[in-house]
């Protein structure tokens, strides 16, 4: 398949931060993906929570999983746009390999940790992870990712963090915060399969979980109507296939909806090529009716799942383990390796290390510093 001319093309490449001749059988974003699946910062996303901590079942989802379900979603919808299904990968594995343990929890707990220090945000420390951390090549730091990658990786970003990017790395990927430009499509169909995703594997694990049940979600228009689509198609249906095959209905329905509107804007807008969707408005969206779909399902999310009381404990649990580490480390640094304990910037080096931990390594850590176990 030819890709259409706003697609990122892999020879357009702004390329890398340092020159590498290219491999022979694979272009720019094809070697991206490559580095990122072979990199240690991916495989702790096995270990690493989505919405339950990986020590409260086998069978929910981890950051691993959730970006593998990324990619799979965006590659269908990229390959429908003929936008670069490679690129789109690479982003969506790597777009949380800057994420703590414990979810959000504990990325408000460094984010408070390091309030003083410039501030802690996943998306910045995925770049930090792709730039720098990665130790695996002779010839620099990082993976040396392609230019429309670590855009891609770079969703979100405050202005204070970009203007020091920016001065570092001039008409960088952190230049668009500043002027308020769009990144390529492929990074903004990585932004919604995301929000996609994580809303449809929330409520099978919200429901697998116990703590959300089928009968409350007949409340979101979203949920209800495929369901009510799917037992009509079905009548024989029960127990967990009316769930699956309802999600699997709803997530068919938010793709090809995305799909259309996407085409739609494509067709007002005729850019010529990528810089041009940089200099337009946002592009890949849902349709109106959907995008309030959408958030209507995510609010039910917030107040009957990620807001629920048994995971509210969970996540204060794990907000005092990582804030209780960070001060153990500050105060005892030799307890890091020491490619961390003899860092010039201690509070960054302490952040950048807790948030390369898988759940299970931070657990164990928190006991040994502190002799107890800080989450039941």
């Amino acid at each position: 398949m030819s890709l259409a001319a706003y697609a990122c093309l892999p020879a357009r490449s702004r390329g890398r931060r340092h020159a590498e001749p290219p491999a022979p059988t694979r272009d720019a974003f094809q070697r991206d993906r490559d580095r990122i699946v072979h990199s240690t910062a991916f495989r702790r996303l096995v270990y690493k929570t989505q919405v339950f901590l990986n020590h409260e079942g086998d069978l929910f989802r981890t950051r691993l999983t959730h970006s593998l379900e990324v990619a799979q979603l965006g590659r269908s919808i990229a390959r429908a746009l003929r936008i670069n299904e490679d690129l789109v990968e690479a982003i969506a594995l790597a777009h949380d390999l800057g994420h703590t343990p414990f979810g959000h929890a504990g990325q408000d707990a460094l984010n408070e940790c390091m309030s003083a220090h410039g501030g802690f945000e996943h998306n910045l420390q995925s770049l930090r992870v792709v730039d720098a951390l990665e130790h695996r090549y002779p010839q620099y730091d990082g993976l040396n990712l392609s230019f429309e990658t670590r855009e891609g990786i770079l969703k979100h970003c405050s202005r204070a963090n970009a203007e020091r990017l920016e001065a570092a790395e001039p008409h960088g990927v952190a230049r668009r915060f500043l002027d308020r430009t769009q990144p390529g499509l492929e990074a903004q169909l990585c932004n919604l399969a995301d929000a996609i995703a994580y809303n449809a594997h929330d409520i099978d694990d919200g429901v697998r979980s116990g703590l959300i049940g089928v009968e409350q979600l007949s409340e979101v228009e979203l949920f209800e109507r495929y369901r009510r689509e799917a037992l009509a198609e079905h009548p024989q249906l029960q127990g967990r296939r009316v769930l699956y095959e309802t999600i699997r209905r709803m997530l068919s329905a938010q793709v090809y909806d995305v799909i259309d509107a996407t085409r739609a804007a494509l067709e007002v807008l005729a850019p010529a090529d990528a810089d041009a969707v940089r200099k337009a408005p946002p592009v890949v969206a849902f349709s109106a009716a959907m995008q309030a779909q959408s958030e209507d399902l995510k609010r039910f999310l917030f107040r009957n799942l990620y807001r629920h009381p048994q995971v509210a404990q969970t996540t204060d649990q794990a907000r005092d383990v990582v804030q209780e580490l960070f001060e153990a480390y500050l105060e005892r640094s030799a307890e890091m390796p020491a490619s961390y304990a003899e860092r010039h910037d201690r509070h960054r080096a302490v952040a950048d290390y807790i948030a390369g931990m898988t759940d299970r390594f931070a657990m164990r850590e928190h006991e040994r510093l502190t002799g107890r176990r800080g989450i039941a």
